[in-house]
């Protein structure tokens, strides 16, 4: 699901501040961290409930996240101010891209009929990347699996769709043929 406006100016926040002192990875691996425990149901029931103050939530993430940098933690302190943690896990992934965007990593989106291999995976990433051109760096996977395929891939990056599959020649085909 994609992130909303307010994770994206969050994140885009987030993104400079790490910026400034290069701390991307730290920044990506707390804020990670916060959300992977907002996904727990008793977490969830105290970080986002109205009946618990504030206080009591930020002094809760600072036990959380002790060696976390202040600047993260006071971060999280504003969204907890401003009753935005469940917003983390769409700004964790918001700030992922921009790092990957700055970092010249591109995450594509390859739907296969059956799950790739790690080996496969690589090769797929890698043609991808000579696809694309000189633009990124490293192109990362993000695999689903749709037998409706047949076979082949479709690879979506950002707004570019490259379909490759049996499926896809197939309709190519039929829309020759008929005129």
């Amino acid at each position: 699901m994609p992130a909303s406006a307010s994770e994206r100016r969050y994140a885009s926040a987030a993104f400079t501040v790490a910026g400034r002192t290069n701390e991307y990875d730290t920044w990506l691996s707390v804020l990670g961290e916060v959300a992977r425990v907002l996904r727990m149901p008793s977490a969830r029931a105290v970080f986002l409930s109205p009946a618990v103050p504030a206080a009591q939530k930020a002094a809760a993430l600072d036990r959380i996240i002790p060696d976390a940098p202040r600047v993260v933690r006071n971060f999280l302190h504003i969204l907890v101010d401003r009753d935005r943690l469940d917003q983390v896990p769409g700004i964790v992934e918001a700030l992922r891209e921009l790092i990957n965007i700055q970092r010249g990593i591109v995450t594509a989106e390859v739907t296969t009929a059956v799950p790739l291999d790690s080996a496969m995976e690589q090769v797929v990433a890698q043609r991808l990347a000579a696809h694309l051109g000189r633009e990124p760096r490293q192109v990362t996977i993000r695999a689903r699996v749709d037998p409706a395929i047949i076979g082949g891939v479709v690879a979506r990056v950002g707004d570019q769709v490259i379909d490759d599959s049996v499926r896809g020649r197939i309709e190519r085909l039929r829309r020759t043929l008929a005129g």
